[in-house]
């Protein structure tokens, strides 16, 4: 059981990230806030609590910035049928503060924005983790809402956001077209959007 990760952050993108420790490197899938927290540390030493999904075809490992954030994770995936994609996709609309607020006050509605939650799989999130969730402690996890000061902003038309912004939604699953054209209309609305405020709308838009 690897309980974390430590190296240096080789490389990074919305849906996952490398880091090489020991000459190893560790390709690790991770949430939009962890990526939010990782923007400005490139090429720096960094540390993930990881968890690791085992199963006859695939080793994967989900990297976390906080113990808080990967029990939520794992919490999430012991509802029946919540997979580690469909938890990370829920860890990605909203930031982990957000999603215990939307458990303990049975937000169902706010739950089933989320591409792949109809309501029935909402409600079974919250009867099952309602009275667990307020017991994670998060510890001083920023909102989603508040943009980095390094976020590098960039104009719409043909910019790094938006291909950033569709290959993070076409490794979620969705269809590159659909979210190409979802990330348009984000974007024509907020130029100035950042890659992460964007992929969050696309998630609840898709």
């Amino acid at each position: 059981m690897i309980e974390y990760i430590k190296g240096k952050l080789a490389e990074l993108n919305p849906t996952y990230a490398v880091l090489e420790a020991a000459g190893v490197g560790y390709e690790i899938n991770i949430s939009l806030p962890t990526y939010s927290d990782l923007v400005s540390k490139e090429n720096s030493e960094v540390k993930l609590f990881v968890t690791e999904i085992i199963r006859e075809d695939t080793h994967d490992l989900y990297g976390f910035f906080s113990k808080g954030e990967r029990e939520l994770f794992i919490m999430l995936m012991t509802v029946s049928g919540i997979g580690a994609n469909t938890a990370r996709m829920i860890m990605s609309a909203y930031n982990a503060g957000e999603i215990r607020q939307i458990i303990a006050t049975a937000n169902v509605r706010a739950l089933s924005q989320i591409k792949g939650l109809g309501p029935k799989t909402a409600q079974r999130i919250i009867v099952d983790l309602k009275d667990k969730v307020l017991k994670i402690d998060l510890g001083d996890g920023k909102p989603m809402e508040n943009a980095s000061p390094s976020d590098v902003l960039f104009p719409a038309e043909d910019s790094p956001i938006k291909s950033e912004a569709v290959s993070a939604l076409t490794m979620l699953g969705f269809a590159a077209a659909a979210s190409s054209k979802v990330v348009d209309k984000i974007l024509k609305a907020s130029p100035d959007a950042s890659v992460e405020s964007v992929i969050r709308q696309a998630l609840k838009m898709l």
